[in-house]
């Protein structure tokens, strides 16, 4: 009986801890247009929603797939918020951007050449099947 009794404690003095320190909440953040506008609200959700979260005391991870025409964002040299993502990859280290590996082996074939992504960049063999990765690890899905 003592020994149901101590696990008992020891498992409310956990979870206790683990609601002291606060929440974390998974985001997946989807662009798949070429459009400035939709980009950098896709980032502007991104901040939004880091300060709010640790205003609250809570964490969260987000990770921007992009696919499509979306690519773009991570093309270096004509990303229109490259330097946007720059920063905000320096300033925030709960965030990453994901590649479409699909999309960039089609790009790279019609341009002839490897197209370069920026540093922040991570490859994913396919946009949408890391979208639906990530909601089944439990990733709420946005798309500015």
């Amino acid at each position: 009986m003592k020994t149901i009794l101590g696990i008992a404690i020891a498992m409310s003095l956990s979870a206790g801890a683990l609601f002291a320190e606060g929440m974390v909440h998974k985001v997946a953040v989807h662009v798949n247009e070429n459009d400035p506008a939709v980009m950098n609200i896709a980032l502007n959700n991104v901040q939004n929603l880091t300060n709010y979260y640790q205003s609250k005391g809570d964490t969260v991870e987000v990770e921007v797939v992009t696919y499509g025409p979306g690519l773009n964002m991570l093309i270096d040299g004509k990303s229109p918020v490259a330097d946007r993502i720059a920063t905000m990859s320096l300033e925030m280290d709960n965030l990453s951007f994901a590649a479409c590996g699909n999309t960039h082996r089609k790009m790279s074939k019609k341009k002839g050449e490897d197209i370069a992504l920026l540093d922040e960049a991570n490859m994913v063999p396919s946009g949408v099947v890391r979208l639906i990765e990530l909601q089944e690890d439990g990733f709420a899905y946005v798309k500015p």
